[in-house]
């Protein structure tokens, strides 16, 4: 190759390189200067942000702490992963389909300096695995509430999910909170417990324990020596069951304990003494 057809390559392959660096300067300048606007449409909702007052209240009544890892769906700017990273020292996990959304929310968890706790994944809800979350936030439309509900009722008992604006359909919140026009549901993962128990450990002999389950509302009865008899009180809040019965002696006693996946474990107090019992399934 000549010497003038040498130079002549360099300055075609400076001029492209000058080019590339100017186009990607371009975009990274757009990408910065992006900023969502209420309304605008995504993948299956329009983004539209929950307020700040709202969000503080829908971690508040989930009890978020330094404990906690959050999932938001649909995280959106990612205040609300930001606020329970900065406000409760929780860690978080905000999932955002789309990707300028994605890193805006990037951007923002930057400039709160908490990169070490705070997770932008841009992705898509019904992919991604969120089944480590010990509270699940998200404002989402109904009919996508109720295909997120399998997924969230099988997670841990004792999981909390709060849904800002929509319910879940038949499964009734536990809590409702309010900030002026703006409202959210509360609801604790029950543990499944329907179905036939018996429970040893009582001077009585075993009981056989009966449970009815819709979502965490529970009833059933107990069978001691033969003899039925309806729970009183039960009550099933994540994996915490209550209930009391009454022995054959006409004492009242009172169950407090959690159901596990190896059974239900706690203590019957009786007015003379508290005893230890465990029940498994049939």
């Amino acid at each position: 190759m000549n010497r003038s057809r040498l130079l002549l390559n360099l300055v075609v392959c400076a001029l492209v390189g000058l080019g590339v660096a100017h186009a990607g300067a371009q975009q990274s300048g757009a990408d910065a200067a992006y900023v969502p606007q209420r309304g605008q449409p995504g993948k299956d909702v329009m983004w539209i942000p929950t307020p700040q007052g709202l969000i503080e209240k829908m971690l508040d009544v989930a009890r978020v702490g330094s404990d906690d890892l959050v999932f938001d769906l649909g995280a959106g700017d990612g205040i609300i992963a930001i606020t329970a990273a900065g406000r409760h020292g929780a860690r978080a996990v905000g999932i955002e389909y789309n990707p300028q959304l994605a890193d805006f929310a990037r951007r923002k968890v930057a400039e709160a300096g908490l990169n070490s706790k705070v997770r932008i994944i841009t992705g898509d809800i019904f992919k991604e695995d969120f089944s480590t979350a010990t509270v699940v936030t998200l404002y989402l439309y109904p009919d996508l509430n109720m295909r997120l509900r399998p997924t969230l009722l099988g997670m841990k008992p004792g999981t909390r999910v709060v849904s800002h604006a929509f319910t879940m359909g038949d499964w009734e919140p536990d809590e409702t909170v309010t900030h002026q026009s703006a409202r959210a549901f509360f609801w604790v993962v029950p543990a499944q417990v329907e179905g036939e128990w018996t429970l040893n450990g009582l001077d009585s002999g075993p009981v056989r324990l009966s449970f009815r389950q819709s979502f965490q509302q529970i009833g059933g009865m107990a069978t001691v020596q033969g003899v039925s008899q309806p729970l009183i009180g039960a009550r099933l809040r994540g994996d915490e069951l209550s209930f009391k019965m009454t022995l054959p002696d006409r004492q009242l006693v009172s169950f407090t304990g959690r159901v596990s996946a190896r059974g239900i474990s706690g203590m019957v107090n009786t007015p003379s003494a508290n005893l230890n019992v465990e029940a498994r399934r049939h």
